[in-house]
């Protein structure tokens, strides 16, 4: 497929939507074929996942809000992240939010139009005093707002994660990040079996998974497609697309690899593998995508809106500016599209 002549490749790219739709599962060559598409293909390549996207979720498009619940202080080493050991990032470090700061960024979800809130605490997993208080108050935000709540919150058990769900919390966040071969490259301190079993976790206790990956990092082509077929045999129900943002006082800080062309390019890929599932533009997306920001939606079909854990996002006028101008509509209200949890991890037990 990599060596497709030009007369022929609209109509290829319309063939692996075709099979998206029809619910087959591309090679690891169509995947490789789409990351190294000739920029030329590029408006045909994104024709053809809107085609999947615009079959699946039509033109809405679902905003969630992110509350960084608990900063720094983390004793993981992962070499993209400003909260870790080995970052000297200036940021803001304190332990977990009261009631009161998690309640008003509810609040501030509600009235930015998001569909989910999203609490994230930094961390290597959380004690069960900080599971608890983070269960009480996602009761009250339930009954206040009616929000939908993603929790991140590090490595799970099997008690935590039941405790999670009994009071309401609909999916957890745990991004696998990076794929099985460069998962060393940018971590010591945990590993991706560490990840697979939180995740295992979370769907035995009834939890829909969020689940993403961060590109940019000198990972290979090899390596996102890797994730891609990681993601669609776990069967997540989100997968968040996150675009290296090179934080200064990170180990990643000098790491500028990416174009905005390129994470279209990320975007489709993950579009045409994952078909049905929610697909969202993640941290550094400004940054990255830059003017050509609004072809993301395209293929993905949801965005975080305002600032992220420890670096802004644009104005979130200029978010509802961008979804109005492309003719989309922004929706709250249930996971329109999403799949049912599976039994089990699949790729976690094989």
């Amino acid at each position: 497929m990599a060596e497709l002549s030009t007369e022929t490749r609209t109509a290829t790219w319309d063939q692996l939507a075709d099979r998206a739709l029809a619910g087959d599962s591309l090679t690891r060559d169509d995947g490789l074929a789409i990351l190294r598409a000739a920029d030329s293909e590029l408006p045909a390549l994104l024709a053809a996942a809107f085609r999947v996207r615009f079959a699946h979720f039509g033109r809405k498009v679902h905003l969630y809000y992110l509350k960084n619940a608990k900063s720094g202080l983390c004793p993981e080493d992962c070499g993209y992240c400003s909260q870790s050991i080995v970052s000297e990032s200036a940021i803001d470090r304190y332990p977990l939010l009261n009631e009161a700061k998690l309640l008003e960024g509810a609040r501030q979800a509600h009235e930015m139009r998001a569909r989910t809130y999203c609490i994230v605490a930094s961390g290597r997993g959380p004690s069960d005093r900080e599971v608890g208080h983070v269960a009480s108050v996602v009761e009250k935000i339930k009954d206040q707002y009616g929000l939908h709540v993603c929790c991140c919150l590090g490595l799970l058990t099997s008690e935590q994660a039941l405790t999670l769900r009994q009071a309401g919390v609909d999916r957890i966040n745990h991004n696998l990040n990076t794929s099985r071969r460069f998962y060393d490259s940018i971590c010591s301190t945990h590993t991706f079996d560490d990840r697979l079993a939180t995740l295992r976790t979370s769907r035995d206790a009834g939890l829909e998974l969020c689940c993403g990956l961060i590109v940019g990092m000198g990972e290979l082509d090899d390596d996102v497609v890797d994730v891609a077929h990681e993601l669609r045999e776990i069967g997540v129900e989100s997968i968040p697309v996150n675009f290296l943002h090179a934080i200064p006082g990170t180990p990643l800080e000098s790491t500028h690899v990416l174009n905005p062309r390129y994470c279209l390019k990320v975007l489709c890929l993950m579009r045409l593998m994952n078909p049905t599932t929610e697909l969202r533009i993640a941290g550094g997306r400004e940054v990255n995508l830059r003017s050509l920001q609004p072809l993301g939606l395209y293929p993905a079909n949801s965005l975080f809106v305002s600032d992220y854990l420890t670096t802004k996002g644009q104005p979130a006028e200029e978010d509802y500016r961008m979804v109005e101008d492309l003719g989309f509509e922004i929706v709250v209200g249930d996971h329109a599209g999403a799949r049912q949890p599976a039994d089990c991890l699949k790729s976690a037990t094989a």
